[in-house]
């Protein structure tokens, strides 16, 4: 699910906009290559909508989608819970419309930042299995929350953990279809 980035920059990149689909164009990074009319409700920021979605790299394989959480994601737009890109590109859309979103980074899960790199000493991490490079562990945050972390590096006495969200750094490609809107 696009959840809210954790690091990263302002943006300063306009909304998707819906193209007509008879006009499709190719699309360009962070615009939008197709549209599909639908009801004549429009979504606003505070709108609660449930929009199905599939998430892909560049290359095409899909990372995440609601058919494999089996339904819609829903949320409130403007509330900042999801990546920013994914947000601002619902604006504007009607029950029943589709579109491709193209995403650069900043407007994703963040450029990566390798500040992020964090050594801790191998006794702070669970006893219970040996670390090593790419495994993901979770780290408990003061508010109750987990956030995963990659061992990045693995020496005698530290873990090198990488901090910034997995998806870092990226480009990322969304299609979206409005599956309903509660103003």
């Amino acid at each position: 699910m696009p959840a809210k980035k954790t690091e990263g920059k302002p943006m300063n990149k306009p909304a998707e906009k819906p193209v007509n689909k008879a006009a499709e164009k190719p699309a360009e990074k962070n615009n939008v290559s197709a549209s599909k009319a639908g009801s004549n409700a429009i979504v606003k920021v505070g709108d609660k909508v449930k929009i199905d979605y599939t998430g892909s790299f560049e290359d095409g394989v899909v990372f995440d989608s609601s058919e494999k959480h089996g339904k819609p994601l829903e949320f409130e737009v403007g509330k900042g819970m999801l990546i920013p890109g994914f947000e601002k590109a619902v604006v504007g859309m009607k029950k029943g419309d589709e579109k491709i979103i193209h995403l650069e980074a900043c407007d994703a899960y963040g450029d990566y930042n390798p500040q992020l790199l964090k050594k801790v000493p191998r006794e702070q991490l669970p006893k219970d299995q040996e670390p090593k490079a790419g495994m993901i562990l979770a780290i408990n945050l003061p508010n109750g929350m987990q956030f995963p972390a990659v061992i990045h590096a693995v020496d005698e006495k530290e873990v090198t953990l990488d901090l910034n969200h997995p998806l870092a750094g990226k480009r990322l490609n969304f299609s979206i279809k409005v599956v309903d809107i509660n103003a």
